[in-house]
């Protein structure tokens, strides 16, 4: 009897709280664990300072070129090439893979195209552009767009087509227009596959940005690596590295919460949580 009591009193009791670790804290791990080790190895000199200087040195000199202003403006104009060639590049690139799927005209005169210049490295255009748009923001930023437009039309095409031909058959069948199909049924289906083109060209909009500042100068965080090497600064170069990285971490989480948002009603989103 008396055991029974306690058991019952047990189970009456509330249940213990679990401390559990935030996702975004468990998928930062790795990183922290990468910096430690950066910073071990500096302190243990085990390679020369110059090539690989120490976290903590690289974080003082960061620290110094933010408190003095320049270095917030030079990342700021590189975020602002980026965000600009990735929305011009989600508009058209959007834009010709729905075309490819609804028209049979644009597909034949499109689909060759985008095949013939998806294994092209982009980059090397770069003289092209410099030469039609001058090195200033225009050639950067169509660079850029072009450099990154290629996965976003084919997620874009395959989604639209691979659509499930029941959900059209049914839609039509009550009697919905072609226009609302097209934006209630059409759209919603193909978003995930979508938003997957869109995030697999936002980290290549960031690293097409970086290097077309170095190739071309200017004020942005690869122009701002560019002249630190020539100066023999590997700590400043290190530090626009660091800086780089954490805005497209930051970039990639961004992207990911917004999809989550977009997508709540999506069976992806359910299984997630």
């Amino acid at each position: 009897m008396a055991g029974s009591g306690i058991a019952a009193a047990r189970a009456a009791a509330p249940a213990r709280r679990r401390f559990k670790i935030p996702a975004f804290v468990r998928r930062s791990a790795s990183i922290v664990v990468l910096l430690l080790v950066w910073e071990a190895v500096g302190r243990a000199e085990m390679v020369d300072p110059f090539l690989l200087p120490m976290l903590s040195d690289v974080l003082v000199r960061g620290f110094e070129e933010i408190m003095e202003g320049g270095l917030l403006q030079l990342a700021g104009f590189t975020l602002y090439r980026t965000l600009l060639s990735f929305l011009l590049a989600a508009a058209v690139g959007v834009g010709i893979g729905v075309a490819m799927s609804v028209s049979k005209r644009a597909r034949w005169f499109l689909d060759p195209l985008v095949s013939f210049a998806f294994p092209i490295p982009k980059i090397a255009l770069m003289p092209i552009f410099v030469l039609w748009f001058g090195v200033f923001d225009v050639s950067k930023v169509l660079m850029t767009a072009v450099a990154c437009i290629v996965p976003i039309i084919s997620a874009t095409h395959l989604g639209t087509r691979n659509i499930d031909k029941y959900l059209i058959w049914s839609a039509r069948a009550l009697g919905t227009s072609e226009a609302k199909l097209f934006w209630k049924v059409v759209v919603p289906a193909a978003l995930p596959a979508i938003l997957t083109g869109l995030q697999i060209a936002f980290p290549i909009t960031l690293i097409v940005a970086i290097v077309t500042e170095m190739l071309t100068g200017g004020q942005g965080l690869g122009g701002y690596m560019i002249y630190s090497a020539r100066f023999g600064e590997s700590d400043k170069v290190f530090f626009g590295i660091f800086v780089t990285a954490a805005i497209g971490y930051a970039l990639i989480e961004g992207f990911a919460w917004l999809r989550r948002k977009l997508l709540a009603w999506h069976a992806e989103t359910a299984h997630a949580v």
